[in-house]
């Protein structure tokens, strides 16, 4: 076992999340798509098992191999992504997939495998933030010179991903305007934010009253919140329908749930694979699975808060800190939702839910966070060994 463990370095409790979250995640899509199995593929579960389970272990690989690289190496990209996502976002708005008035795919050619150019695109960002933040740091109270030159970027990535998906652009926002703070941006400068809130949520609101083509997803949006808001009457049980089979499948799963596999919900909640699995995980292993899997996520969270605290250097502390609050943020909506806490968002449970390329792309995000974990360890083992040579 140690020579095999002694190949993964950084922090071992975020392998040990991962793989946890990982089996949990294959358990979870095998129950839960018997009906898009019978839909797609003449009843053949396993079909839909293997290209998840081929995704993770690709993901994985690419975890592996993101986490050897070296921390400083992602800033030296984060431009380059963000410069390349920005025209892949717009591509995606003109000619991308369109499902359910969203356009928010990009297919690639060869392979003939679709993806979200958002997760792309929300990496590039987080990385990008970070890098600006350590670069600006004896500048950050300067708002022409500091806090311009980083949110301008976050407001054309965010309003790239909008018109098409309004919960990522929102979790994105404010996932960076937190990295922004925890890097030393001064409040002054989010306040001076609002009013141009209000401008543009006000021209937005404009925009799809008069011109619904340009936000094709905000009928959509408003009938959401009002579901939420609103009392939940007869005649819209059709519109809580997705809720309404969440509230079954938690009130099946009571206590300790019905067991693996068991689910009867999944039979009738859209999409129990990837947008309501956290529903499957309380039906299946009931309140007690579904606080462990909510302590998982925030046990990564606090892992890399621990870990981020033993450097002095900026970048990776921000880059490490950034991503692992966009995961677990996103996972708390995901869960938020299944239990109606929430609004219905869309939001995948990181690493769980079956996404094709952004179990890759979260992946590639945990591997960074292993990367910089890898990289304190050696600085600081690099540190301890220069102390007990001058103490010699």
């Amino acid at each position: 076992m140690k020579t095999v463990l002694k190949y993964f370095k950084g922090d071992k409790a975020i392998w040990l999340i991962a793989l946890m979250l990982a089996v949990f995640s294959l358990l979870l899509v095998y129950s839960s798509i018997v009906t898009l199995a019978y839909k797609h593929q003449g009843g053949n579960t396993a079909y839909y098992l293997f290209r998840h389970g081929i995704f993770l272990g690709l993901g994985f690989v690419l975890m592996y191999v993101t986490h050897k690289m070296k921390y400083s190496y992602f800033s030296r990209i984060a431009q380059l992504l963000l410069y390349a996502a920005v025209p892949l976002l717009l591509l995606t708005l003109l000619i991308g997939s369109n499902l359910n008035n969203a356009s928010r795919w990009l297919t690639i050619p060869v392979i003939n495998q679709s993806f979200q150019t958002s997760d792309l695109a929300k990496l590039g960002l987080i990385m990008y933030t970070a890098r600006m933040l350590w670069l600006k740091k004896e500048v950050l109270h300067d708002f022409r010179q500091a806090f311009i030159p980083i949110i301008i970027p976050v407001a054309v990535v965010c309003a790239l991903i909008l018109p098409a998906n309004f919960s990522t652009a929102a979790v994105l926002f404010s996932a960076c305007m937190v990295l922004m703070y925890i890097g030393g941006v001064p409040i002054k400068h989010f306040l001076s934010l609002i009013p141009v809130g209000i401008v543009a949520l006000s021209m937005i609101f404009l925009i799809a009253q008069f011109a619904p083509q340009v936000f094709p997803r905000a009928e959509t949006w408003k009938k959401r919140v009002e579901r939420y808001m609103g009392d939940k009457n007869a005649e819209d049980i059709a519109g809580n329908y997705q809720v309404a089979q969440a509230k079954i499948a938690i009130s099946n799963g009571g206590i300790i749930g019905r067991g693996p596999g068991n689910s009867t919900q999944r039979a009738f909640l859209p999409h129990p694979y990837s947008d309501f699995i956290y529903a499957i995980v309380l039906e299946e292993y009931g309140a007690l699975g579904g606080v462990f899997i909510l302590l998982l996520y925030i046990v990564l969270f606090f892992r890399t808060i621990k870990m981020s605290t033993k450097t002095e250097k900026p970048f990776p502390q921000l880059l490490a800190m950034g991503i692992s609050f966009l995961m677990v943020f996103q996972a708390l909506i995901n869960m938020g939702v299944a239990v109606n806490l929430l609004p219905v968002t869309g939001q995948p449970l990181p690493l769980m839910s079956m996404g094709g390329t952004s179990t890759w792309f979260t992946c590639i995000g945990l591997g960074i966070i292993l990367s910089v974990s890898r990289g304190i360890d050696l600085e600081n083992n690099r540190k301890t060994k220069l102390e007990d040579y001058a103490i010699a």
